[in-house]
């Protein structure tokens, strides 16, 4: 019999064994697994039959047995001895087993042949934690998309079971085969209805307790659908250009449960003209038709100048006049007053005819003769200013034949020229130095009509008042013909090394977005420095012996212009004034704009504020009217503008490829924690003022320009923004996590303005010893543009290296008066306008000036000015005040000369062709 203290594990029999022979025993009940609930024990059973004896043995040892508790019976139909036996386990005999397995018990029972043994029993502690592993996670979900709730339930022994709820009751997955919860403890729904909206649990639950997870929101949406597009509408305008219009509805379906509104506009525009009508106006009279044998003569008149067309009204009145030609001498049907034979009168009617004949063909003959003398004497004693001495520099040789005698219009018109002496003036043509006096005095060259003849041995590419532009404007560059038109204010140049570059640390802080300077007769420019908002008040525009103090501004707090809709403001709000000062000639202001200029997706306005506070619409940029000018550049809109007051441009996107032009700059800095390092990105209005905002701004938390700024498309597609660090080295640095990437809403963005957007990432690094970073910012839009920008610095002050910007030269001079501030010299530009002004009929006037400056649109507002060429160049002076010198305008003006040389009928020994090396080595 075994020694059941514990210490022995032999299995030896009992001595006596009195059960019955030949049988070993067997299994009736074996012990099963059982699990410990909080501190309660629990009992293991054994049942075997026939046995003498069963005891325990747990973890390879015998159970005292002074703790097991036996019970007899005998098995009526075999008459075998039956044996059962329990035993307790307690939650501290479990604990204090430090094993590889579980803990174990199993039972061994004997009979006179041998022994058997039952299956081990494992004995567990059960328990179930509180927190799930994974709790569900809330999702919105398309109508028909897939739904999939994850759920991971606490640890626990047993492992829970896991149910799921929907608004507190029970999901039987079995009823709807459109729902699954089989999946490793997940909930699927494969198509998701709008019922399947809800509040969803996970409950788990084991012998010990039930546990609930947090619940999870399911919202079903629907995204919506446009509606067909309604028919286009008639055009706006019944004259001229104006626009037509049709719409759409997002009810195919309409958004629900928080579906995303429709994507693109609800509402197109396009332009459409339509035809004006033009009444019809009579052409003059006929000569008087022969006279006819029934003594009247005709004349007749069409109604072609013009001829009605578009609904216009026909001509009033007769088209055919008749009337006698004898004063009543010859009365048809009636012998005359005299007697007359038949053949006399034959004879003398035969004589009329003749006598009419010759007397026509004599007619034709002179006027042939007259108008030959007449383009021939043109031509010999003519001029076209622009051909010559109106528009010449001082690099020429010019050959002048003095006008003839009486010519009124002369400026020294009581000299008397000699008509056979040729007179030849070699030197600069300009009204800046003594030379011009003496050439005024000796001989009419500046006389605006064409009575001046002139050979031009090279070119009519000439220098405009190359002098006057040396002394005001500095040294022209040879070998930069032509120059192009750079207007991006603003933008990096990298490590540039022109004058213009300066550091940020140049921008003063305290500089007040505001300039003033007193102007008189003289006119001149007031500049905002490094804004692009700039004012021209041309020469003449305030009256004589009078002078004003004239301020120009940017708003700097927020405008009061809070757009519409998907309206945005595109720039500065700008303020010129006093509003009491009155000019005779358009003032040009100009505002930097961050649209991608395009009509078929902006729809671009120019509003005033008025004394109320209130905003009105002053014009559209594509509007034609008299009233103002607008004029817009990729850049900038060139404003012409007669009161001063307060302006703003706003745009109304027309469809989804409207751009907003922002620029992406990224700015550094230590935070107060040596170890932080704070990147800061900004997406700003890609104008030069929202730059400067960010860079004072900046300089007074002491951040410094990481990487030259890049431009981002941003369009009007309602797709958001994304702004990430990338590539961050791992063993130096480290950011927060999920902080790494941040996501910008598209409305946040389009309507930003005027203050720049911009989020921060926050850097460590693991050890002061790292003193250089290099990372990737990217900004992208979903569906859209992306830009990277490379980070390469280092942290500490003394070793960075500055990123320079670029400045415009009249930085420095925010006010300029008098005739430093054009760049076209007074002389010059007298001469052009005496030019342009005046019709002419080769088509060379300042319709044609307009064309080749680009201008071409909105001319009936030139039109109505006294002088329209002022206003031109007017215009060309705001445009170019940065990018240029007047090669531009030479180059235009050449090719209005040459256009001319084309249809005249000036000889190759009058005109010769350009001469470009020729023009570009005498300072162009």
């Amino acid at each position: 019999f075994p020694s059941l203290s514990g210490n022995d594990n032999s299995e030896a029999l009992p001595e006596s064994i009195p059960s019955a022979p030949g049988t070993l025993p067997h299994f009736m009940e074996e012990p099963d697994d059982a699990y410990i609930i909080k501190s309660n024990p629990i009992v293991l059973r054994c049942k075997a039959m026939p046995a003498m004896q069963i005891f325990f043995k747990c973890n390879g040892e015998w159970v005292h047995q002074n703790e097991h508790v036996s019970e007899e019976s005998m098995d009526e139909t075999t008459g075998l001895k039956v044996r059962e036996v329990f035993i307790n386990v307690t939650r501290q005999q479990v604990e204090d087993f430090h094993g590889p397995e579980d803990y174990w018990c199993q039972c061994v029972a004997w009979s006179h042949l041998g022994t058997s043994k039952s299956r081990k029993a494992s004995v567990r502690i059960a328990y179930l934690r509180k927190n799930f592993e994974q709790d569900p996670q809330g999702k919105e979900v398309p109508i028909e998309g897939m739904i999939v709730l994850h759920c991971r339930p606490p640890e626990g022994v047993p492992a829970a079971e896991v149910e799921w709820l929907k608004n507190e009751e029970p999901i039987d997955s079995n009823l709807d085969e459109n729902i699954d919860t089989r999946a490793d403890h997940n909930l699927i729904i494969r198509q998701a209805r709008l019922s399947d909206s809800g509040n969803y649990t996970c409950m788990a639950a084991n012998i010990v307790a039930k546990r609930r997870s947090m619940s999870a929101t399911v919202v079903v949406y629907v995204n919506g659908g446009w509606s067909s597009w309604t028919e286009w509408s008639n055009c706006n305008a019944r004259c001229g250009r104006g626009w037509q219009k049709r719409s759409r509805t997002c009810t195919n379906p309409a958004p629900l449960n928080g579906g995303a509104f429709c994507e693109g506009m609800s509402v197109q525009k396009i332009t459409c003209t339509s035809l004006c009508p033009v009444d019809g106006s009579w052409e003059v009279w006929s000569e008087w038709s022969v006279c006819s044998p029934e003594c009247e003569h005709l004349r007749v008149r069409e109604c072609i100048s013009p001829a009605p067309r578009n609904g216009g009204k026909f001509c009033e009145g007769l088209g055919q006049e008749s009337e006698n030609c004898t004063d009543g001498l010859c009365i048809q049907d009636k012998k005359p007053l005299h007697e007359i034979k038949s053949q006399n009168i034959e004879t003398a009617s035969d004589i009329a005819l003749y006598s009419g004949l010759g007397a026509a063909v004599i007619a034709v003959a002179v006027l042939v003769v007259g108008v030959t003398l007449y383009r021939r004497s043109q031509s010999e004693y003519g001029v076209d200013v622009i051909d010559s001495s109106a528009l010449t520099g001082g690099f020429q040789t010019f050959n002048f034949k003095t006008v003839r005698q009486g010519n009124s219009l002369l400026l020294n018109s009581s000299m008397q020229p000699d008509l056979t002496v040729s007179r030849t003036y070699s030197g600069p043509i300009c009204l800046q130095d003594p030379m011009d006096k003496e050439l005024m005095t000796e001989s009419s060259l500046f006389n605006p009509l064409s009575d001046i003849k002139v050979k031009v041995q090279s070119s009519f590419m000439v220098s405009l008042g190359v002098t006057e532009r040396a002394e005001y404007h500095g040294k022209a560059h040879p070998g930069t013909f032509p120059h192009g038109n750079n207007r991006a204010f603003g933008t990096i140049q990298a490590r540039n090394k022109a004058t213009y570059i300066q550091n940020l640390s140049s921008i003063s802080t305290t500089s007040e977005l505001k300039t003033t300077a007193i102007f008189g007769h003289l006119g001149g420019r007031l500049v905002i420095p490094n804004t692009g908002v700039s004012l021209l008040i041309p020469h003449g525009a305030i009256p004589e012996e009078s002078s004003w103090e004239i301020y120009l501004a940017i708003t700097q707090k927020e405008s009061s212009l809070q757009p519409e809709g998907t309206d945005v403001l595109l720039g500065p709000e700008v303020t010129c004034g006093p509003s009491e000062v009155s000019v005779s000639t358009p003032f040009a202001l100009t505002i930097p704009h961050c649209a991608e200029v395009n009509p078929e997706h902006w729809n671009i306005r120019l509003k005033k504020r008025m004394q109320q506070g209130k905003w009105e619409e002053v014009m559209s940029v594509e509007e034609e009217t008299t009233s103002c000018y607008c004029l817009l550049d990729p850049y900038a809109c060139h404003i012409l503008l007669n009161s001063f007051g307060t302006y703003a441009l706003i745009g109304e996107p027309i469809s989804d490829c409207a751009v907003r032009q922002l620029k992406v700059a990224v700015f550094g800095c230590l935070s107060c924690n040596s170890l932080d390092y704070n990147l800061r990105v900004y997406c700003m209005d890609n104008t030069p003022c929202a730059f400067q905002e960010v860079v004072s701004d900046e300089r007074l938390q002491g951040g410094q320009l990481l990487e030259e700024p890049k431009l981002l498309h941003f369009r009007g597609n309602t797709f958001s923004l994304q702004i990430s660090v990338l590539d961050i080295p791992p063993f130096l640095w480290r950011i927060k996590p999920f902080t790494a990437c941040q996501e910008v809403s598209f409305s946040r963005v389009w309507c930003s303005n005027p203050k720049p957007l911009h989020c921060a990432f926050s850097l460590e690094r693991y050890t002061p010893a790292t003193t250089q970073l290099s990372c990737k910012i990217c900004v992208r839009q979903v569906k859209g543009h992306e830009q990277i920008l490379q980070i390469q610095t280092s942290i500490l002050e003394n070793e960075r290296e500055s990123i320079a910007f670029f400045a415009h030269g009249d930085s420095n001079f925010p006010a300029q008066m008098g005739p430093k501030a054009f760049k076209i010299p007074y002389s010059i530009r007298q001469r052009i306008c005496a030019t342009f002004d005046t019709p002419n009929a080769k088509g060379k006037d300042w319709q044609m000036l307009a064309q080749k400056t680009s201008i071409n649109r909105n001319l009936s507002y030139f039109a109505t000015q006294s002088s329209p060429s002022a206003v031109i160049l007017d215009l060309w002076e705001a445009r170019h005040q940065h990018d240029g010198d007047l090669d531009s305008l030479a180059c235009a003006l050449e090719e209005i000369g040459r256009t001319h040389s084309k249809i005249s009928d000036i000889t190759e020994t009058e005109l010769e062709e350009p001469d470009f090396s020729y023009s570009r080595e005498n300072g162009l």
